[in-house]
């Protein structure tokens, strides 16, 4: 197993703040109502002109900074994302450009809420081949432009945001942590579950100037995804976990995705992880989709969650339907 060492690690957040307070002056719901069913009490949203990849550009900016590098030192470039703001050119290339760096291997990865860990699978892959790589991750999301919202069921679960490793082999640097073990699944026949397409998302030719159909936005059945959402993530975390030799009580710190506090809990009771050891900001941020873990991550450090020495889970599902889990040495 090839592993992985980030050696620098930030993030960033849109500075509009909406809570559900003021969400309710757009939907039909309550505070109580989100609260009790998601945790979530506010979300960041990107303001007029803003993207993705401007979110992302800062927070390669941060994890350069932490990491002590350049970015003329990175050689290859993935961004994790489902909302990247062209189709095509993508964001790995936009996110480049604005770094002011050419000539390099970009790649978008699109593995919806798990595209950070899928991410992270195909750096550990880079650096095997090249134990010289310096890989910038970058995972932002831009969902906020693809909420329906007069549909209370998703509008009030998703948030903007994006965060950065710089990324390597261990022992070229100084590091934050090492990537021990990472593992990913999919199921595409559970597609329908969790989708966005477009006006073309149904192979129907269109014209400039066509209303765009529903499908545009954010569908989601909430009942089945939180079934496979639970058991796969505690199924996958088990996996690394037996593979490792070790047990949850050897994990010091359980990170999961961010995507709605029934969710963390059922994974947390399945594993039987105390609450105490599960970090949790979705409060917050809602769910970022891709962003979620590292937003999580630097979330952690800054509040001092997160400290040298501990042995971290970290979990996820998405849309796809994909899945994954990693373990880290801090």
């Amino acid at each position: 197993m090839q592993k992985v060492a980030i050696f620098g690690l930030g993030s960033c957040l849109p500075e509009a703040v909406l809570t559900n307070d003021e969400l309710c002056k757009r939907v039909d719901t309550s505070d109580e109502w989100i609260t009790s069913r998601t945790g979530i009490r506010a979300r960041h949203i990107l303001a007029k002109g803003q993207t993705n990849t401007d979110l992302g550009h800062e927070a390669a900016v941060r994890a350069l900074a932490d990491a002590d590098l350049a970015a003329e030192d990175i050689t290859h470039v993935l961004y994790a994302t489902c909302t990247s703001d062209y189709i095509m050119p993508s964001a790995a290339c936009l996110v480049s450009d604005k770094l002011g760096i050419t000539g390099r291997f970009v790649l978008d990865v699109n593995a919806a809420c798990s595209g950070c860990l899928f991410a992270l699978v195909v750096a550990r892959g880079l650096i095997a081949a090249d134990p010289d790589a310096k890989v910038l991750l970058v995972a932002g999301e831009a969902l906020s432009g693809r909420m329906n919202w007069k549909d209370r069921s998703t509008c009030v679960l998703f948030g903007d945001g994006a965060a950065a490793f710089v990324l390597g082999a261990p022992g070229k640097r100084p590091a934050l942590a090492v990537m021990e073990d990472i593992e990913s699944g999919s199921d595409g026949s559970f597609g329908s579950l969790l989708h966005f397409g477009g006006p073309r998302a149904s192979g129907e030719a269109y014209t400039a100037g066509d209303p765009l159909g529903e499908d545009y936005f954010i569908s989601m059945n909430g009942r089945d995804i939180y079934k496979h959402a639970v058991r796969n993530m505690a199924s996958i975390s088990r996996t690394v976990l037996e593979r490792n030799g070790l047990t949850i009580a050897d994990v010091d710190l359980l990170v999961p995705h961010q995507a709605n506090l029934r969710i963390i809990e059922a994974v947390g009771a399945r594993l039987s992880v105390p609450a105490e050891k599960v970090f949790v900001n979705l409060h917050e941020t809602g769910n970022t989709s891709a962003a979620s873990i590292p937003i999580a991550f630097d979330a952690a450090r800054q509040q001092g969650a997160l400290k040298l020495g501990m042995r971290v889970l970290t979990c996820t599902f998405g849309g796809g339907l994909t899945w994954g889990a990693a373990l880290l040495q801090f």
